[in-house]
């Protein structure tokens, strides 16, 4: 191989390398096995679980086993996953499904088999944080909102939510957070956001700034996806 040729290959190498690192997450699988590798690798001992500020183990592939002494939750009524972290899409998975055809012919299921536009939202990593299971199952693909005269059922933990209204009130230190997420995911997807939910995310938006650990998020993400949250990186 003479020198023009080696560096030629050299190039290609290089460009398909970084090809490769760029590459989005094609599954909810893999979008797990990413964000547990290269997001949220350092900070499961950091407080970071997405609603109660909880640590945990890694265990397995992608998940964890919660530390109940670093958090004020406690098992509502779900004890096995309550015990353990799973993967929560900020915007539900509903929401980015319900209007697409896939879905009324056959649910998330058949949404993930035959719909590739679902499948890439599905494994948006910018929409997906670690939770503890139980209140992922309780927050179910309620909508945010205010729940000022709601107990707390969850131990301390400061995450309300009201059953028959459909409605989850998350702590304050994640609504900034879920505002530029919502408004990602709402642009980048061009999905419709109603009137209510608009202005609450512009209030949340307003009231709490970025913290460090979202800049640094959406610094670790962009690595992986080759672009920023836009309403993040202002």
């Amino acid at each position: 191989m003479n020198l023009k040729h080696y560096f030629s290959a050299v190039v290609i190498a290089l460009l398909l390398s970084n090809i490769s690192v760029l590459a989005a997450p094609q599954s909810f699988s893999q979008a797990k096995y990413e964000l547990k590798k290269y997001v949220y690798y350092d900070q499961n001992l950091n407080n970071q679980e997405f609603y109660c500020g909880c640590n945990w183990q890694w265990v397995g592939g992608s998940g964890g086993k919660i530390d109940f002494g670093s958090c004020d939750y406690q098992v509502r009524a779900q004890e096995n996953r309550g015990k353990r972290i799973e993967w929560e899409h900020v915007l539900p998975a509903h929401s980015l499904g319900h209007q697409r055809q896939c879905w009324q012919e056959g649910g998330r299921k058949n949404c993930i088999a035959n719909d590739p536009i679902f499948r890439q939202m599905e494994a948006d990593i910018y929409n997906i944080v670690p939770a503890v299971g139980e209140l992922n199952a309780d927050r179910s693909n309620y909508r945010f909102g205010l729940l000022p005269s709601e107990p707390y059922r969850h131990g301390s933990c400061n995450f309300k939510v009201n059953f028959k209204q459909r409605v989850v009130e998350p702590r304050d230190e994640v609504k900034g957070m879920i505002a530029r997420i919502y408004f990602y995911m709402h642009d980048h997807y061009d999905l419709r956001m109603s009137d209510q939910q608009r202005r609450l995310m512009q209030t949340w938006d307003k009231q709490f700034p970025t913290s460090q650990w979202e800049l640094e998020r959406d610094r670790r993400i962009s690595a992986r996806m080759g672009y920023g949250n836009p309403f993040v990186d202002r």
